[in-house]
Order: structure tokens, then C-alpha cells, then sequence
């Protein structure tokens, strides 16, 4: 196997192991341990590994850019996946909706939509339904506002999100592995938990992007995910998991 073949071959499973021993990969990859110590140093040169004594792992996750900058970042995916959500939803239902780029995007499609009843705590999507076409019913969550994004965090919006029984909670997520769905942010991943307590069924819109990405912390476990809009199929081993969760995958 090729060098860069097989170096390509160790992320793809440090994406599902997260962790390995250089014994372990020369197993699965029926190379040499000096072969694989060769490849651990070159991919963590270029910073796709972190060693440590007798294997590696993934480096630690960056976080993500500012919101305006996130925006710009496939539009046309995440149109498309905003599209298909939308379409899933009917009158005399209710929805929260956490903030992001993609719950934004998919904003703008419900808007379009009328009989729906929003709660949110982002206020630029509260505007965006508020002012749509649509006619639609909004509630926006108060708390400790963060400009970026423009949404509110914090004990006192996890207080007033407890106050509703909705029928839906739609998120954004910063990743989705085997384990569940990840936030780079502790606050944000605070709000979309007090959601998904308060929702009978829950919902995550995701661009391709955010497969077996790793976020430190955890939203929910795959379980609690009734279904996930994405713009493809994820691999084969994350589809294998979330078949096994018992979520539908619609692919927009």
C-alpha cells in the first residue's frame, strides 16, 4: 500500500477509534510498526494526528469560525437541507429551534410555511419567521445574549425552554459520530440539551461536513434522535450506527 494510501487509511479509522496503538494499526493495515511510526510522524507534522507513547489520536478539535463566516460556508447544501426539513413539518405543530447557520438557512424556508408555532433562542431566526410570509406564531427565549450569533445562553433560557411541551426540537450540531451528536460550545450544547427534554420528537439538520467530526461536548446520544437532514449519505460505519439507533436519515 502507498504510503499516503495508508496514512489516509489511519485517519479514516483514528475518525472511528478516535485512539489507537501503533501495534493496532500494523494489524489492520498489515504493515511494519516502523512503517507505521513512519506515517504517525508525517501526518502529525502536518498536524492530522497527535502521538503519544506507543500510538495517536486526533488532535483536539479547533472550534468553529465566527457566525458570519459560517454562513458563507455551503450554501447551497445547506439550502437544500433547509428545503427538506421545512417540507417535514405541519400545521398545529410546534418546533424548537436552536441558533446556527443551518437552523438560520432552514428559518427562512419554514417562514414560508404558516400554522406553526416557533420557539427559539436565536432572534435573528425569531425575525426571520416573525417577518416571513408565512403566518406563523414565535416565542423567543430570554437569558445571557451573545452577539455573534445573536441567541441567548445560559441558566435562565434552559428555566424558560422547561416551560414547553413542543412537538418538535430542530438543532444544529459541530459534529455527529457514533457516540451521538457534539457542540464546540458548552452554553449552546446546554440549550440544545434543555430541548430535546422538552420535545417528543427531535430533529438535526447537518451538511456532510459534520460527519465523524469531533466536538467536545455532547448534545445527545444517537438514540434520542428521531432524524437527521443531511446533504449525503454519511459512511458506511456512521450509517451502520444510526441504523442501530433507529434514526431516519433523509438525505436532501
Amino acid at each position: 500500500m502507498k504510503p499516503k494510501l495508508r496514512q489516509g487509511r489511519i485517519v479514516d479509522i483514528l475518525r472511528q477509534r478516535e485512539r489507537i496503538s501503533v501495534e493496532a494499526l500494523a494489524d489492520l493495515l498489515s504493515a511494519s510498526r516502523e512503517t507505521i511510526r513512519r506515517d504517525l510522524n508525517e501526518l502529525a507534522d502536518r498536524g492530522e494526528v497527535r502521538k503519544f507513547h506507543g500510538g495517536a489520536m486526533l488532535p483536539e478539535p479547533a472550534g468553529e469560525g465566527d457566525f458570519s463566516s459560517r454562513l458563507s460556508e455551503a450554501p447551497a447544501e445547506k439550502r437544500a437541507i433547509a428545503r427538506a426539513a421545512a417540507a417535514l413539518f405541519h400545521p398545529g405543530e410546534s418546533l424548537l429551534v436552536d441558533a446556527g447557520t443551518t437552523t438560520l438557512v432552514f428559518a427562512e424556508e419554514l417562514a414560508r410555511r404558516s400554522g406553526l408555532t416557533v420557539v427559539t433562542n436565536c432572534l435573528r431566526i425569531a425575525q426571520v419567521i416573525g417577518q416571513g410570509p408565512g403566518d406563523n406564531r414565535v416565542f423567543v427565549i430570554g437569558g445571557e445574549y451573545q452577539p455573534d450569533v445573536g441567541e441567548t445562553v445560559g441558566a435562565l433560557a434552559a428555566a424558560q425552554i422547561a416551560g414547553f411541551n413542543a412537538t418538535h426540537a430542530v438543532l444544529t450540531i459541530g459534529g455527529l459520530v457514533a457516540a451521538g451528536a457534539y457542540d464546540f460550545q458548552i452554553e449552546e450544547a446546554g440549550i440544545a440539551r434543555a430541548m430535546v427534554a422538552q420535545a417528543q420528537h427531535v430533529t438535526v439538520i447537518a451538511d456532510g461536513s459534520k460527519f465523524n467530526r469531533r466536538a467536545l461536548f455532547q448534545v445527545c446520544r444517537l438514540e434520542e434522535i428521531d432524524r437527521i437532514v443531511v446533504d449525503r449519505p454519511p459512511d458506511q460505519v456512521l450509517t451502520d450506527a444510526l441504523a442501530d439507533a433507529g434514526v431516519e436519515v433523509i438525505v436532501a
